[in-house]
C-alpha cells in the first residue's frame, strides 16, 4: 500500500506530464532524433521522479527537472554503447560544465521543439491513423484509453497504431524539423486535424475528474496561431484558429465554482471573453480573405460564431445553424456532424424531426460506443414527454461518459426527471 507522499507524488507527476509531456519530448527528440526513445526516456525520468520526490521534494521546475534526467540517462546510455561522436561529446560537456542552465527552459525553442514535433508526427510514411494518434500521444500525452475514445475505436487499436507509427519513423529516419515549405499541403490537413483534437480533449474532456483541460485548449491554440503565421495563405488554418478563438472565449462560463458543467444554454454571457471572440472574426475574417470558400473548419468557426455573437440563447439563429450542418454534412461527412444537426434542428423545428435523425444515428451504428447518442437522444425524448424512455437514455450515457463531471450531470438530468415527473408519466 502506498504511502500518503507517494501518492501526492504520483499526482504531482501525472499532473506535471499532462502540462509538460510535449515540450519533454519535443526537446529529447530533437536531442536523440527518434521519437520513441525520446517517450521511453522521457518515461525513465518519470520513474526517478516517483522514487526521487517523495525524499527530496518537488523541484521548483519540475519539468525541466525530468528533462535533465532524461537527458543524462540518453548520454548514459551513448556511453554504454560507446558512440563518442561529436554530438554526445557537445551534450554531455554542456550537461557537466552547464548543470544549473538545463534548469531553465528557453520558450522559444521549446515552442518551436513543439511544432516540430508536430510535422514529424505528421510525416506523409505514416498512415493517417497513425499520424493522429502518435501525435495526440506525444504531443497531448493522451493516453490510449482517451485517444481511443476521440476514434470511437477500441484501445488495443489505439496502442498498436501508435508503436507501428514509432517503427515507421525510426526506420525511415525522418529528421526532426518543420518541412519545407513546398511540403506543407501534403502534411497541413493533418497537423490541423491533430491540434484541433488536442484542442477537443482539452475544450471537453473524455476521461478524468476535470471537465477541461486548459492547458492543452492553450497549447493547441498557440500551435495554431504559429502555424497561421507559417502559411498565411491557407484559409482551414485561419478558421482553426477562429474557431478556436470563439471555443475557449467561453471557458470562464463553462463551469461552476465546483467544477460541474454549465450547458450553453444556461451559460452566463456576460463572461464570455469578447476580445478572444473578436480575434476569433478577425481570424474567420483572415480566412474568407483567402478567397478559396469555407471548407471544414471554415464552417465550424461559423457554426461557432453564431453562438458566440448570439445575446441570448433565444437570439441564436438556428435556422442558419442547420444550415452550415448541412453544408458541412455534404464537405466532410461525419455521424458527429449528424448529431450536431439534429440538435440544431430540434432547436429550429421542434424534437420530432430531430428524433427521426438520431434514430437512423442509432440504427447505424457509427456511434454505438459514443456516450452523445443517447444524451442528445434522452433529451429529445424528454421534449416530447416519453419520460421513461429518456431516463433509459440518460442513464445509458451517463454509464458510457468517461469524464466524471459529465457523468454527474447526465445521472443528474435522469433523476431530476423521475422526481419531476413522477413514475406514471
Amino acid at each position: 500500500m502506498s504511502s500518503p507522499s507517494s501518492e501526492v507524488t504520483r499526482r504531482t507527476v501525472d499532473a506535471v506530464w499532462r502540462i509538460e509531456a510535449a515540450k519533454i519530448i519535443a526537446t529529447l527528440t530533437r536531442m536523440v532524433g527518434d521519437v520513441g526513445l525520446a517517450e521511453d526516456l522521457a518515461q525513465e525520468a518519470l520513474v526517478e521522479a516517483l522514487s526521487t520526490w517523495p525524499e527530496s521534494g518537488v523541484p521548483r521546475n519540475p519539468g525541466a527537472w525530468l528533462t535533465t534526467v532524461a537527458k543524462r540517462r540518453a548520454v548514459d546510455g551513448w556511453r554504454r554503447q560507446e558512440r563518442l561522436d561529436a554530438k554526445y561529446a557537445a551534450i554531455a560537456r554542456d550537461l557537466d560544465t552547464r548543470p544549473d542552465a538545463e534548469l531553465g527552459w528557453d520558450p522559444d525553442d521549446i515552442d518551436d521543439d513543439v511544432l516540430r514535433l508536430v510535422f514529424v508526427s505528421a510525416h506523409p510514411v505514416l498512415a493517417r491513423e497513425g499520424q493522429i494518434a502518435l501525435t495526440l500521444r506525444v504531443v497531448a500525452g493522451l493516453t490510449a484509453d482517451e485517444i481511443a475514445q476521440a476514434f470511437l475505436t477500441s484501445t488495443s487499436t489505439i496502442q498498436q497504431r501508435i508503436v507501428r507509427a514509432k517503427k515507421t519513423l525510426k526506420a525511415a529516419n525522418v529528421p526532426f524539423e518543420v518541412p519545407p515549405r513546398e511540403d506543407y499541403p501534403r502534411r497541413l490537413s493533418a497537423v490541423l486535424s491533430v491540434i484541433y483534437l488536442v484542442f477537443n480533449e482539452g475544450y471537453s474532456a473524455s476521461s478524468g475528474d476535470r471537465w477541461i483541460r486548459s492547458e492543452l485548449c492553450t497549447e493547441a491554440l498557440r500551435l495554431g496561431r504559429v502555424l497561421a503565421e507559417l502559411v498565411p495563405t491557407e484559409p482551414e488554418v485561419h478558421s482553426l484558429v477562429a474557431l478556436m478563438e470563439f471555443q475557449a472565449s467561453r471557458f470562464r462560463a463553462r463551469i461552476a465554482a465546483d467544477g460541474t458543467p454549465i450547458l450553453l444554454s444556461d451559460q452566463d454571457r456576460g463572461k464570455w471573453d469578447r476580445a478572444q471572440i473578436g480575434r476569433g472574426t478577425a481570424a474567420l475574417a483572415r480566412a474568407d480573405d483567402c478567397g478559396r470558400g469555407r471548407g471544414p473548419y471554415g464552417l465550424q468557426a461559423a457554426l461557432a460564431q453564431c453562438h458566440a455573437t448570439a445575446v441570448t440563447a433565444q437570439d441564436t439563429d438556428w435556422q442558419r445553424i442547420v444550415v452550415l450542418y448541412e453544408a458541412l454534412g455534404r464537405l466532410a461527412p461525419s455521424p458527429v456532424v449528424d448529431l450536431n444537426r439534429a440538435v440544431a434542428v430540434s432547436m429550429a423545428s421542434g424534437p420530432g424531426p430531430a428524433l427521426e435523425i438520431v434514430d437512423e444515428l442509432v440504427d447505424g451504428g457509427a456511434l454505438a460506443r459514443s456516450h452523445l447518442l443517447p444524451a442528445v437522444r434522452g433529451e429529445l425524448l424528454a421534449r416530447l414527454e416519453r419520460y421513461p424512455e429518456a431516463r433509459a437514455e440518460l442513464r445509458k450515457a451517463a454509464d458510457m461518459a468517461g469524464n466524471q463531471r459529465e457523468s454527474e450531470v447526465l445521472r443528474a438530468k435522469a433523476d431530476g426527471m423521475s422526481d419531476t415527473f413522477g413514475q406514471n408519466r
